[in-house]
């Protein structure tokens, strides 16, 4: 059996599934509500508060369906009752951020400043300690549109490799290079 797909899903407090007859999990929980296309194959069982997936075969489709649908499930729940979120760091001279609605305006040592549109289902926050890097918060109830948001936003300005100027994730290890030593004559 898959080992990630035979793990139950525990169901917290005040978080609900429902299982169309269309194979269609439906969670909902106290910050929204997520749903989920289930392949036919895969039958899900709810039984006291605990969620199980059960595949048909061992044939390698199966098995990786029954770890890939036990996970999507297992973050949806996540989602609902506590959320998830990023941090990143503006790493630069004069690097900015501020959000303006749903609208996040970047000033990233471009001639330019960058006006990034986020979606509804995420909120954004940006926080500066006096003499520090901006920090971006994003958070959301989808853990992969929230991690696909964060991405977008660190490839306006990745972290270069010898001063780390950049977006970079909070606790994000950078690879750092030597710059140029002067030759000896």
């Amino acid at each position: 059996m898959s080992r990630i797909g035979k793990l139950p899903v525990n169901l917290p407090a005040g978080v609900t599934v429902e299982v169309s007859p269309s194979n269609v999990v439906s969670v909902k929980g106290p910050l929204g509500s997520l749903s989920q296309q289930v392949d036919a194959d895969i039958e899900v069982k709810i039984e006291d508060g605990v969620l199980t997936l059960h595949r048909p075969t061992n044939q390698p489709r199966h098995r990786s369906m029954h770890g890939l649908y036990r996970a999507l499930i297992n973050n949806m729940v996540i989602g609902v009752s506590k959320g998830y979120e990023t941090k990143q760091e503006l790493v630069g001279v004069g690097f900015k951020a501020e959000v303006k609605g749903q609208l996040l305006e970047l000033s990233l040592g471009y001639s330019h400043d960058i006006h990034f549109l986020l979606p509804a289902e995420v909120k954004a926050e940006v926080f500066q300690e006096k003499k520090g890097a901006p920090i971006l918060t994003l958070k959301s109830i989808d853990k992969q549109l929230v991690g696909q948001v964060a991405a977008k936003i660190r490839s306006l300005r990745k972290p270069e490799p010898y001063k780390g100027k950049g977006i970079k994730f909070v606790n994000e290890q950078l690879r750092r290079k030597a710059g140029k030593s002067a030759s000896a004559k």
